[in-house]
């Protein structure tokens, strides 16, 4: 399976020194993609499982971006975000009209609409301050949890480790213990002003929030007088197979930050509030490329996409599919399970073999099949929403042929 070393020839071609190290990436470099397939520079062909961790809710390419792209980019780029312009108005409209949320701030990732999200909640605690009059700042997040790589995001993140790697970390995020509504209450003091989370955990293992806490967790916040934020840069935009995954629970928060599907692989973001929440005053918050035409008219395209009459039917629907074809792997190699909603699904494979599955299956021939592992003993999945049955059959026989070799090498 491990592929000869004279097909990475090609590779020498690139000089990749200039580009700064931040993780080992393989000798590939990918040269073309549509829909779940990727081709790299020796024109193998991969079956895309990660697309760019979720990014590509459309898969990679999609014609409605092309266009969207193209015809907007022939209109105006970027007028500054001093002004109006016609995609951002459409686009923050379609987002309130089917959602629970009023206002909608635009930005360029997920991280950058999380720092919005912890900027507007403090403003918002200093206009309401405790009995004492004191200005509210502390935002409960949770262990395990992911929000970006932005100082004041990795401090508000659970991931073990990152609380020393560039010390110190910005103050006011204690960690509470995701479906442990306790955990939460016990944190909660006269300086609290929100909860943060996931309502699906993504890097920490693909961990659903349950129904009964996401109902609690909002019946606590709002007896408490504090703000209750939703994390769906990777949950939201039809994942979970509802437009947005806090509806599974029927609640309402107050403020949502959404960001990789929402540009369906461009660079675009979103920070949306209730009326009551939007506190910003002129200066607050800002950003030169912030809602620009060409990335909100991409983002328009999406959306009018995953709103079309049966789409977020159809990932629940391929959502049940893959979930009983991983359950058949696990019974199959013997394997602990799975979890996940909609689309974001991940299997529990019982020892750290998930690093060997992804490099096994990354060099099948002639075809390759690309998959992430977050954790050593965990896969997860993140395909483009709009895949089909046969690419899901294809990759459940692909992974049960690398499987049983991972597991010899434990």
């Amino acid at each position: 399976m491990n592929k000869p070393e004279h097909l990475h020839s090609a590779f020498d071609q690139y000089a990749t020194d200039s580009l700064l190290f931040i993780t080992n990436r393989p000798r590939l470099v990918f040269t073309e993609g549509h829909g779940m397939w990727l081709t790299d520079h020796n024109g193998k062909r991969y079956l895309d499982w990660l697309q760019g961790w979720a990014v590509n809710c459309l898969g990679h390419s999609p014609e409605c971006i092309q266009t969207a792209l193209v015809q907007q980019a022939k209109k105006v780029i970027n007028p500054s975000p001093a002004f109006f312009n016609e995609p951002s108005i459409k686009l923050a409209d379609m987002l309130t009209s089917h959602s629970c949320f009023d206002r909608v701030f635009f930005a360029n990732s997920g991280a950058e609409a999380n720092e919005g999200a912890i900027k507007l909640a403090r403003k918002w605690g200093k206009l309401h301050p405790n009995k004492n009059n004191e200005h509210r700042y502390e935002i409960i997040t949770f262990n395990h949890s992911f929000h970006g790589r932005t100082l004041a995001t990795m401090s508000a993140s659970g991931k073990a480790g990152w609380d020393t790697m560039f010390a110190p970390q910005v103050p006011g995020f204690p960690k509470a213990e995701l479906n442990d509504l306790a955990s939460v209450e016990a944190l909660i003091n006269d300086k609290t002003v929100a909860v943060m989370l996931e309502p699906i955990q993504g890097e920490g293992g693909v961990i659903p929030a349950t129904r009964e806490f996401m109902q609690g967790l909002r019946a606590l916040t709002k007896e408490k007088n504090i703000l209750l934020i939703v994390d769906e840069v990777q949950s939201g935009m039809g994942r979970s197979g509802k437009l947005f995954a806090y509806q599974l629970s029927d609640i309402e928060p107050d403020i949502m930050t959404l960001g990789k599907g929402i540009g369906g692989g461009v660079p675009l973001s979103a920070l949306m509030c209730k009326e009551s929440v939007a506190v910003f005053e002129p200066g607050d918050q800002g950003g030169t490329y912030n809602g620009n035409p060409l990335m909100t008219a991409a983002g328009l395209a999406v959306l009018e996409t995953l709103l079309s009459p049966g789409f977020l039917q159809s990932v629940t629907d391929k959502g049940n599919y893959l979930k009983a074809g991983l359950l058949e792997l696990c019974e199959k190699h013997g394997l602990e399970g799975e979890r996940g909603e909609g689309l974001l699904r991940a299997l529990k494979l019982g020892s750290p073999i998930g690093g060997k599955i992804v490099e096994l299956a990354r060099d099948l021939e002639p075809t390759g099949l690309l998959l992430n592992s977050p954790r050593p003993d965990l896969l997860r999945f993140m395909p483009a929403l709009n895949l089909s049955t046969d690419e899901i059959d294809l990759m459940l026989s692909m992974l049960s042929e690398v499987i049983p070799v991972a597991q010899k090498n434990v």
